[in-house]
């Protein structure tokens, strides 16, 4: 018998399937559309993409394992988190959806702030409100295009559009709602107080699952579509970075995850909800039943390396980059990359930053350029440890995963910025492999989410920092936080003329 995670990302969907030990049998990605971008700091993706990617997905897994539908005993879902779907009365996508990293709803955040009250809202959500939340992104709807908003019956995030599809169900999990705005983190259900403050129709929110429990089971067309056996249960899942941390088995006290996707995100275990007093960190519920996590975020991490080879290195590889960076010296001949192309989370919670290099002489060429890219979203996520550490949450190892952590010279950055040993895990599939792990523990194999990451989580190798290259990026980091507060006055300038 196999579990099935499928993964909707960004870039592709991805689905995985693995044994009741958390073995991996077979994964398969189907990429999605670029995502579009109409104007600076805009982002939009068509929700019937990611449905047509995670049909390739599962189809293309079981084909991959040699298996049939009935060999797939649950289903997990995981995915970017924020995107706002909305569905009209016949279940239609009214509109493309405005997704994560999308920055255009700052007018709405101050509303949100100025109706309900900036510290209210952290009393009701356990969390500041950010132009990168769902809430802000309905509000922008709300403002600016009120017949799309007119026609909403139902909203959801990603990965619940794609568990409509299969199930015909409108739910979602507490992780992924952790992030809409419109959470009570706390207790784990809508805010009563948010929806009645801002004149929502609480109509519109799907029913809140544990990421554990059933939400539904594939329905006849849905089996049609992918090959899946009509029946099927489909738990909660959840959303990507809580997926990853149970992919990566950040489930106990002390350990902390770095996932660099297109976004890089700092991850650590909570027995019990803490807060940062100046919002620069996200508290969230944990896909763990009763258990919270904090994450710094680091908006354009991959994506950095992304856009320069979309526009700079058509036809290179990201190995061949890496190789080119290798080649400069730490600290890039004084070069620095922030990293802030579609503003930035932690810790500026500022959606008008820009990125670019500093620094920039005649001397310097493509392969510092590079390196001081990496460098620079590597001091970004070590903004977001340091913020966790001095919550005063216990983070002593870390475990790196993503796509840019498949890179040993990115995950040597990490050792010798985070001045901490960083570890690699024999299974390095991230939220894909936490979705088939919570499908696992939801199926009924095991009797929690703990006891699944026991069996299935192991470390293949460490990396510790070195002594030279840690004190050399002690003194570069210095001067990178120094870089934001000094450019914030002029990132304001800059948005007058966008």
């Amino acid at each position: 018998m196999y579990w099935l995670g499928i993964d909707i990302g960004t870039g592709g969907s991805r689905a995985l399937l693995i044994d009741a030990r958390g073995n991996v049998a077979a994964g398969f990605t189907a990429p999605h559309e670029e995502m579009r971008m109409e104007r600076p700091m805009w982002a939009e993706q068509r929700p019937e993409d990611w449905w047509a990617a995670a049909q390739k997905a599962t189809q293309g897994v079981l084909k991959e394992a040699g298996a049939k539908g009935d060999d797939v005993k649950a289903v997990g879902l995981s995915g970017q988190m924020h995107g706002l779907v909305l569905l009209d009365a016949a279940n239609q996508v009214v509109r493309p959806s405005l997704i994560w990293c999308d920055q255009r709803s700052q007018p709405q955040v101050d509303y949100i702030n100025q109706t309900v009250g900036k510290s209210n809202v952290v009393a009701h959500t356990a969390n500041p409100m950010l132009t990168g939340f769902t809430l802000p992104k309905l509000l922008w709807v709300r403002d600016n295009e009120p017949a799309n908003f007119e026609k909403a019956r139902k909203v959801l995030l990603p990965k619940d559009y794609v568990r409509f599809m299969l199930t015909g169900v409108h739910a979602t999990e507490v992780s992924d709602a952790s992030g809409t705005g419109l959470l009570d983190v706390v207790t784990r259900r809508w805010s009563k107080p948010m929806i009645e403050r801002l004149k929502l129709d609480a109509s519109l929110l799907p029913e809140v699952k544990e990421s554990v429990e059933v939400s539904g089971t594939i329905s006849k067309a849905a089996a049609k579509a992918t090959g899946l056996k009509e029946g099927t249960p489909v738990v909660g899942g959840a959303g990507d970075q809580a997926a990853s941390g149970v992919g990566n088995g950040i489930v106990k006290p002390g350990l902390a995850s770095c996932t660099i996707g297109t976004s890089g995100v700092v991850f650590a275990y909570l027995d019990r909800p803490q807060y940062d007093p100046l919002g620069r960190v996200h508290t969230f519920c944990h896909a763990v039943k009763g258990k919270w996590h904090v994450m710094g975020v680091t908006q354009g991490a991959g994506l950095s390396l992304q856009w320069f080879r979309n526009n700079f290195a058509q036809g290179s590889s990201y190995d061949e980059l890496m190789a080119q960076a290798r080649s400069a010296p730490p600290l890039s001949h004084g070069l620095y990359w922030l990293p802030y192309l579609m503003g930035e989370r932690t810790p500026h919670l500022d959606a008008i930053a820009r990125g670019g290099w500093i620094g920039l002489t005649a001397k310097h060429g493509r392969a510092e350029m590079i390196r001081a890219l990496v460098e620079g979203v590597s001091y970004s996520l070590r903004d977001c440890l340091s913020v966790i550490e001095g919550m005063g949450v216990d983070a002593h190892s870390v475990r790196a995963s993503g796509g840019g952590a498949r890179s040993p010279f990115w995950r040597q950055m990490l050792a010798d910025v985070f001045r901490r040993s960083v570890a690699t895990l024999e299974n390095t599939e991230g939220s894909a492999y936490g979705a088939a792990l919570l499908a696992l523990a939801g199926g009924g194999e095991y009797n929690s989410v703990e006891e699944v990451c026991a069996a299935a989580v192991r470390e293949a190798d460490s990396l510790i920092p070195g002594a030279h290259e840690s004190a050399a990026y002690e003194r570069g980091y210095e001067v990178f936080t120094v870089l934001y507060p000094t450019l914030k006055p002029v990132f304001g300038l800059i948005q007058q003329l966008a």
